[in-house]
């Protein structure tokens, strides 16, 4: 049995639901007008991504804004062809409950029979036939008090055909002696599933009953004040509706809708229900309403097997029962009434784990965690990647080794500027980074990529730019203090926070609206195509997941809230430009980080940054609902950048103990003995024999485990430290010949490695949209690659909108 919410999708998302109600939700109801035209297309999917996000079924409504009799076959294919479509994108799978309530007299498809069972049969047909991810439900609303007067806008029978489907009794007008369901069962074979809603509503003050005579001026007439009392359920109401007893009075039919449609049919059940609850109203406390209905609901499953679903209406809207007033129906509407529910869920057995494949980023990232950039296309390295990360380890063993042997007899390569308090050796690193990172997003085949993605990205990456960071917003901080003050510092820091978050903002919307240009396609960056293998080898290749969900809601006016917020909260965005909003965060909170660090309390920064890491990774916990999140979990990802601080801020200090006579050799010894361990791994593996002293299941576990990249397994952050001292030992002998041969390029666009990650999102969108580029011809990716990094580093060098771009 699965069990959802039938959300208000205008200011509701499934996700924020799944976080109130503290689980999944293993399905969500969504209403969608039909026929589908180009809106109500892009609201299915939208519904379909976010259900697909939860791993949930999708119940979607299909409400006819036409005439019955004025749909044809040919809507029914278009409807079932853009399920199977969304069934490929999103792996979502559908209960279609076509024109719901169409017993009832509230709706404009209602109490029309003839062309009712027309119409379903008609999409029935399409949808068996065409796809096989959808399936029908035939969901009329509970009989008592059919055929429900006027009260609400009812409709008279379309015409004699219908008057004689609806007068089951034979005596000339429809009322409550007549069938309510049975007119409007379009048949077995057009029927997957059947559906009922069972609601309670409270005490009524009053209403007339109505009969449905054709020959009338008026359907009938009727009064109702709504609800004068907030009540709580009486004992067995539930029980009573599934009898078909609750609220017929002495006109109780003999078999009851289950047992008519359900058990003699073999037919799952989807239930929708809630329990209404009014504000403004006296009466009973909302608690004890809402649970007592639910509690009625979950016990009554047992009894009847075959509901497979249960929706629960999970909105805050008018109600024409209420006499046009506000009602609450909401069962996560406060944190206690969520946590009921969510025990007595439990207690009852529903499943709230995810019933599809669960299809978001953070899913996606498993190929990453493996090795894969995120979104990349031409990643990982490819066969063994750690055998990639050990070549790396020992080649960079080996640099640190000639590094030595290079300072001790050619002095003259040393770098010169030891005193320069800009250090042009981190200057020309942090460019090299910037550079890979540029190349790796750009997604064309080439040397640069292949060296990119196979050298640079099996021993590192984004990590490195984060501790980068860390490392040169420490270095300048004590300055920036003596110069203007520590509050002053802290306001100045803030302000380019600031900066960040605003330019964020800009070249999110900047990207989406670009994409919305007929002649632009910005899907490269705007989506996110998974390429990997999901969790034990499923294949999820080809999944594609479209970061600017709500993007369209942003262009109504007004855009609703959740929209807005997702766009302040940086949810959405180009997948090249995601770990943006983990900048923003960091820069923050550098003012208090550093408050700390200037301060000798180093050590106490490191451990409160090794806590949130080991909170982080053993629970997975999210602080922020940011996109960055998904592949770049903040309680992880500030390990290297408060590293960096320290390292930066108390530059002199560390490299004064590296460099010391017994660093040198600690140093040295640590690096050749992790290489030497990992090549000893690599070669017992691949020869058959026993990696003694080591465990014989070692080399798997590290394939599998030790080297994760999102959430920075400790042979990242072993990698990181490999990285960071060798790359400082080969730049310090060997400066001037490297200065020379890249000097040039490398240090401007690492001065201002900031402003180059900001533009690349749009040369990336840019190549994405160059006529004819095969992307896995390396000669055409290496002009690629060219034209885009001299752009980059012509723009630098003119300074072009440094004024605007934070660098």
């Amino acid at each position: 049995m699965w069990f959802g919410p039938a959300l208000d999708w205008s200011d509701d998302r499934a996700a924020d639901y799944a976080e109130r109600l503290g689980s999944t939700a293993s399905l969500y109801a969504q209403r969608a007008e039909y026929p589908l035209d180009s809106e109500s297309s892009r609201y299915v999917e939208q519904f379909a991504q976010q259900v697909s996000t939860q791993g949930a079924l999708a119940v979607l409504s299909l409400e006819p804004q036409v005439a019955l009799g004025d749909l044809g076959p040919e809507d029914a294919a278009v409807l079932a062809d853009f399920l199977d479509e969304l069934h490929d994108k999103y792996d979502t799978e559908f209960l279609v409950r076509f024109a719901p309530e169409m017993n009832g007299s509230w709706v404009s498809w209602g109490q029309q029979p003839t062309a009712y069972v027309e119409a379903f049969q008609e999409v029935a047909t399409q949808i068996h036939e065409r796809t096989s991810v959808a399936a029908m439900v035939w969901s009329p609303t509970y009989g008592a008090g059919y055929p429900f007067g006027a009260a609400y806008g009812d409709v008279a029978p379309a015409g004699p055909e219908d008057l004689a489907g609806l007068d089951t009794t034979g005596d000339g007008i429809v009322t409550q002696a007549d069938d309510p369901y049975g007119p409007y069962w379009p048949g077995e074979d057009a029927v997957d599933w059947v559906g009922l809603g069972l609601f309670h509503f409270g005490s009524d003050q009053g209403r007339d009953a109505n009969d449905l005579d054709p020959d009338s001026a008026e359907p009938g007439a009727g009064d109702s004040t709504g609800f004068v009392r907030n009540q709580v359920p009486q004992p067995g109401a539930v029980e009573d509706r599934w009898d078909e007893r609750g609220g017929y009075g002495s006109q109780a039919p003999s078999s009851s809708f289950y047992e008519r449609f359900a058990e003699e049919r073999d037919l799952p059940v989807l239930l929708e229900t809630g329990a209404l609850w009014q504000p403004d109203l006296d009466g009973a406390d909302e608690v004890d309403i809402k649970r007592a209905w639910w509690r009625q609901v979950l016990s009554s499953l047992e009894d009847h097997p075959l509901v497979h679903g249960v929706v629960w209406l999970e909105q805050r809207r008018p109600e024409a029962e209420a006499d046009g007033a506000t009602v609450d129906w909401r069962a996560t509407r406060t944190e206690a009434l969520a946590e009921l529910l969510l025990r007595d869920l439990a207690a009852a057995g529903i499943d709230l784990d995810p019933v599809t494949r669960v299809l978001d980023q953070e899913t996606a990232n498993t190929a990453t965690a493996q090795g894969r950039l995120p979104g990349g296309q031409y990643g990982p390295p490819g066969g063994d990647e750690l055998g990639w990360i050990i070549a790396c380890a020992v080649l960079l063993a080996l640099a640190f080794l000639a590094s030595g042997i290079v300072g001790r007899w050619l002095r003259s390569w040393r770098y010169p500027d030891e005193d320069d308090p800009r250090d042009r050796r981190l200057d020309l690193f942090r460019g090299f980074i910037i550079v890979t990172v540029v190349v790796t997003h750009i997604e064309v085949g080439g040397p640069y990529s292949y060296v990119a993605l196979k050298a640079v990205g099996a021993i590192t990456g984004a990590e490195m730019f984060v501790l980068l960071s860390g490392i040169v917003l420490g270095m300048i901080y004590a300055p920036t203090v003596r110069r203007f003050g520590e509050w002053a510092t802290a306001m100045l820091m803030l302000r380019r926070a600031r900066k960040q978050y605003l330019v964020a903002l800009a070249v999110v919307l900047i990207v989406y609206l670009m994409g919305r240009l007929p002649f632009v396609d910005a899907s490269d960056v705007t989506t996110f195509t998974d390429r990997g293998n999901g969790p034990a080898g499923e294949a999820v290749a080809g999944q594609v997941y479209d970061l600017y969900a709500n993007g369209p809601q942003l262009l109504l006016y007004p855009p609703p809230w959740y929209a807005v917020r997702e766009l302040l909260l940086l949810q959405m965005g180009p997948w090249v430009f995601n770990i943006m909003g983990l900048f923003v965060v960091l820069s923050l909170a550098l003012p208090l980080l550093m408050v700390l660090v200037r301060r000798r309390l180093w050590w106490a920064l490191l451990l409160l940054s090794w806590a949130a890491y080991v909170v982080g990774t053993v629970w997975s916990v999210h602080l922020l609902p940011s996109q960055f999140e998904d592949v770049f979990p903040l309680l992880i990802w500030q390990l290297p950048f408060c590293h960096g601080l320290v390292l930066g801020h108390y530059r002199t200090e560390v490299t004064a103990a590296l460099t010391s006579r017994w660093g040198k050799i600690l140093t040295g010894l640590a690096v050749v003995a992790y290489a030497g361990v990992l090549a000893w791994l690599w070669w017992t593996h691949h020869s058959g024999i026993s990696p003694a002293p080591f465990p014989e299941d070692v080399y798997g576990w590290l394939y599998a485990e030790g080297y994760r990249r999102v959430d920075l397994r400790p042979g990242r952050l072993i990698d990181l430290a490999l990285m960071i001292v060798v790359t400082y030992a080969v730049l310090t002998t060997c400066w001037k010949p490297i200065d020379r041969l890249v000097g040039w390029f490398w240090i401007p666009l690492g001065q201002a490695s900031l402003y180059v990650f900001i533009v690349h999102v749009f040369f990336a969108v840019a190549v994405g949209n160059v006529p004819g580029l095969d992307r896995a011809d390396w000669w055409q990716g290496a002009v690629v690659h060219t034209v885009v990094l001299a752009a980059i580093w012509w723009m630098v060098r003119r300074r072009v909108l440094f004024a605007v771009i934070p660098r």
